[in-house]
């Protein structure tokens, strides 16, 4: 795919897009196996913990409030990350990012195991997976911020589906990057399903596993290309 602005190949663009399908991945992780709780896209806990706040059935607060708190700290680090690579190669600064959200997305794997999604115990692993993977996810998005290729975001698609319509022909717009939008909507869809697969079919470990995985090859073959040797 082309970076819009010049015409010429963006190796992001593909990045970004496997980075979409691991956040599917682990949402399909943390909602189906974790109790409802998202790590990946914090809008969904926000409203999560205001339904456990007014003592709705179903909902604990402490969960939700974990993931968010994780996911600010993730997001702290990753903007301090982005700081200390300024001036640096941006192959330097993805790779050492993609090295921070292996690590954490393994260690989260390694959480899983064993870990019983029907009582949902033992409870030092609940919360370890969820704040390893909204830490994960947080320095993600960070860094991802300051990347700027538009619509691909990797982890919430709100904006990327209002662009769809009211950017469309149908609405007067010129259609800008519709193939883009759509692959990142199907990306985050495909990463669900295959998410959900592993997690009744192998188990919690292993969309967690696939997704550190995924992030750690994806980007060793970003930074292969020479577009990674300039600077942030």
């Amino acid at each position: 795919m082309t970076d819009d602005a010049s015409g010429t190949f963006d190796p992001r663009v593909p990045l970004l897009l496997l980075l979409s399908v691991t956040t599917g991945l682990v949402d399909a992780a943390s909602v189906l196996g974790l109790g409802k709780v998202f790590t990946a896209n914090m809008t969904g806990n926000v409203v999560f913990l205001g339904f456990a706040a007014a003592g709705t059935p179903g909902f604990t607060v402490a969960p939700f409030l974990v993931a968010i708190l994780s996911f600010l700290l993730g997001a702290l680090i990753g903007g301090r990350t982005a700081k200390m690579h300024a001036g640096l190669t941006q192959r330097r600064w993805l790779l050492t990012a993609a090295a921070a959200e292996t690590i954490l997305l393994w260690l989260a794997a390694a959480f899983a195991v064993g870990f019983d999604i029907a009582v949902q115990t033992p409870d030092h692993s609940l919360y370890a997976i969820i704040a390893l993977t909204g830490i994960a996810m947080g320095f993600r998005n960070a860094t991802i911020r300051q990347l700027k290729v538009a619509d691909l975001t990797t982890t919430v698609l709100t904006l990327t589906l209002t662009g769809l319509a009211a950017d469309s022909q149908a609405a007067g717009g010129g259609n800008p990057n519709w193939i883009r939008r759509v692959a990142a909507v199907v990306s985050i869809l495909v990463g669900a399903a295959i998410g959900a697969w592993l997690l009744f079919h192998v188990g919690l470990a292993a969309p967690l596993a696939l997704a550190g995985g995924l992030v750690l090859i994806g980007t060793v073959v970003c930074a292969l290309h020479p577009a990674s040797l300039h600077r942030v």
